[in-house]
């Protein structure tokens, strides 16, 4: 692919990726009361679930294909980058991606299947065990935590590629406000309360980030090498 193919191919990439899970989480908090659904008992997260299933469903699909699109976009945005810089915004990029979809998949592989099981008393009890290993280890251990990890390495590594363009400030300072925030995710798990609140800070700046830098490679004539230039 040439260079403006590439660049608006990671900016639509980019813009997808934003758009969807902004779409997603504003559906799921509505219908599941998601994130805030999870901290209830078992029993109450899998009844509302089966209350509204299709809609649930639906939208983690939706934040499913939002999370792959953040592989394609590190690819893209490594291929702008070049050398051993880019080869690594491939590498977190793709690695983000992964962990997330597999840590949210379980929502619309696993849940469905286990939460007609809870409702028979004979397998009620492996249905809520096996939900629980679920949630602990793919979505709070990997997808969560190490899809935190991940993400904020892959903005940061973008960022350092931008910074070397002269890129315009507000750009960056937004994209590592938006990486720092996400990175305390990792501490959820620890009973830090707080980290919940900025941590979904974050994800709001880093989806305003991915939409304003989207905007910026869109434009044309306008390479990573010279984004910052183009709007300082």
């Amino acid at each position: 692919m040439n260079t403006t193919t590439t660049r608006r191919a990671a900016a639509g990439s980019m813009t997808g990726a934003a758009l969807l899970a902004i779409a997603g989480f504003t559906a799921l908090g509505s219908v599941f009361d998601y994130p805030a659904i999870l901290k209830e008992p078992t029993d109450e997260i899998l009844a509302l679930y089966r209350e509204h299933r299709a809609a649930v469903s639906g939208w983690f699909l939706v934040l499913v294909v939002g999370a792959a699109l953040l592989a394609p976009a590190g690819i893209l945005l490594g291929r702008l980058t070049s050398g051993r810089l880019g080869r690594w915004i491939a590498i977190t990029g793709i690695a983000a991606a992964t962990v997330q979809v597999i840590g949210l998949s379980r929502w619309v592989l696993f849940v469905p299947g286990l939460s007609d099981d809870a409702t028979n008393p004979a397998t009620r009890t492996d249905a809520l065990n096996t939900f629980e290993q679920l949630h602990t280890w793919l979505g709070e251990a990997l997808g969560e935590t190490v899809g935190y990890a991940l993400t904020a390495t892959f903005t940061v590594l973008v960022l350092v590629g931008l910074g070397r363009t002269g890129a315009p400030r507000w750009l960056l300072v937004l994209g590592y406000a938006s990486a720092a925030l996400i990175a305390t995710g990792v501490v959820i798990p620890l009973g830090v309360e707080t980290a919940e609140l900025t941590n979904f800070a974050g994800y709001v700046a880093w989806s305003l980030w991915l939409l304003a830098f989207s905007a910026l490679l869109w434009r044309p004539r306008v390479s990573m090498a010279a984004a910052g230039h183009s709007l300082s």
